[in-house]
């Protein structure tokens, strides 16, 4: 499954850093609002080399392609939303909704999924 969403980065993070086992590793969080009838807020991850490949301004309008990964901590589930991909030219400048009756997410969900008969759609 392909998860892409447009919006505007609205806020930076602070750029977190630190040493594992596997080596230094990096990570910068961003802010992205939608820009649907019913805007919503994603605060998505982009690691290590990937920062400064995507070079990301606030105020940007961005279609990102991301994973969704969640994992267990003490009983508490967490999820990271990792941005693998950002496009910035081939997203739309002018501040036209894609389609004032579906949320974004909807639409992409719609053309991306094909279900074979016996799939469950979730």
């Amino acid at each position: 499954m392909v998860l892409e969403i447009i919006g505007k980065i609205i806020e930076i993070l602070p750029e977190k850093s630190g040493q594992s086992a596997n080596g230094e590793w990096r990570k910068q969080e961003y802010i992205l609002e939608t820009e649907t009838s019913y805007p919503k807020k994603i605060c998505f991850v982009v690691w290590g080399d990937k920062i400064e490949q995507f070079n990301l301004k606030q105020g940007e309008l961005v279609e990102i392609s991301v994973d969704l990964e969640s994992r267990e901590y003490n009983g508490r589930w967490y999820t990271d939303v990792k941005a693998w991909k950002v496009s910035k030219e081939q997203v739309s400048s002018n501040n036209e909704e894609p389609n004032e009756d579906h949320d974004h997410y909807e639409t992409e969900k719609e053309n991306k999924l094909s279900l074979n008969d016996g799939d469950i759609p979730f």
